[in-house]
């Protein structure tokens, strides 16, 4: 058994500009990394299918979809801005498409084959896309996506979601806030972009803000405290994670001092909670992470922990 990857080459067709932090190299410096540390012999890699309408429907507003298909440039000179941080291209769309159709092809690996873990090295991230907008280089939140693929193909009634992307995943609980079929849970800076979880109260949602400059130790101890308790008492039939490394000490996204280490640690305690509750079932979508060294190392941690 090996944990799947999930990827495709369209999605590296999203450029935004020569400057944007969100750029196809991330995707390029995770395959070097997983290369460089002999990882790609106990990985199976597949290509990633896009995402219908359909699927999208599940969770985003009809009106929102239209218009991401409607204003979409078709022209390699054109762009719009969805909002201020997150622009499409002529690849844009495509790349979305298969981003958030990544998610779907890996519930699907670890309900049917023998591989109970997968991870989607794919972009655009998603986690900031809520119900009817784009948001913070998000278009269509891929984590949400595949997770109510999940509860309507395989009828499974407990999904927990954890993100510890160092921004808060503000557009994954707005779409299954009070959801009692989601358990959301979220490690954060806080105060930082969005600047939203601190206050919310959901027995569904189980946020944790923590200041600039926190630390492994710091950051596992309130994981520990916080976290796994809840995923216990919920029991989840399934484990999906929004994995964002822009925590780590190098990455100037924001100020974690996270490392290595603190990836393989999740990924090897969310592996644990998964065998006890879920048969193993874990799937993984990239959200941020923008140094590009650092990234790929901290992927590599966080499989090597789930392997």
């Amino acid at each position: 058994m090996s944990i799947t990857v999930f990827s495709h080459p369209y999605c590296s067709m999203h450029r935004v500009s020569e400057v944007h932090p969100e750029e196809p190299a991330r995707i390029a410096a995770i395959n070097d990394q997983i290369i460089r540390s002999g990882m790609e012999f106990a990985l199976t890699q597949k290509d990633a299918k896009p995402a219908e309408r359909e699927d999208l429907l599940r969770v985003h507003a009809a009106n929102y979809i239209d218009d991401v298909f409607e204003r979409a440039p078709t022209e390699p000179d054109q762009h719009i801005w969805l909002d201020p941080d997150t622009m499409m291209t002529a690849g844009t769309l495509r790349a979305a498409l298969y981003a958030a159709g990544s998610g779907m092809c890996a519930v699907d690996e670890v309900f049917t084959a023998e591989n109970r873990r997968a991870f989607c090295m794919v972009r655009p991230p998603g986690h900031h896309a809520t119900w009817d907008a784009a948001m913070g280089f998000c278009i269509f939140n891929n984590i949400a996506v595949a997770t109510a693929y999940a509860m309507h193909t395989y009828g499974i009634e407990r999904v927990a979601i954890v993100d510890f992307d160092v921004h808060h995943g503000n557009g994954t609980e707005d779409i299954f806030l009070n959801d009692e079929r989601v358990l959301f849970c979220s490690s954060f800076q806080h105060p930082l972009y969005p600047n939203s979880g601190a206050e919310t109260i959901s027995h569904e949602v189980v946020n944790i803000p923590l200041p600039a400059g926190c630390d492994g130790p710091t950051w596992q101890a309130a994981v520990r405290e916080r976290w796994f308790p809840a995923i216990d008492a919920f029991a989840p039939q399934l484990i999906m994670v929004s994995a964002g490394f822009d925590g780590h000490l190098e990455d100037d996204m924001a100020q974690f001092k996270l490392t290595e280490t603190d990836y393989h640690w999740i990924g090897r305690e969310l592996k644990e909670l998964a065998e006890r509750h879920c048969d193993g079932r874990i799937v993984a979508t990239l959200e941020g992470g923008y140094e590009h060294s650092s990234l790929g190392r901290s992927v590599v941690a966080f499989l090597k922990g789930m392997q």
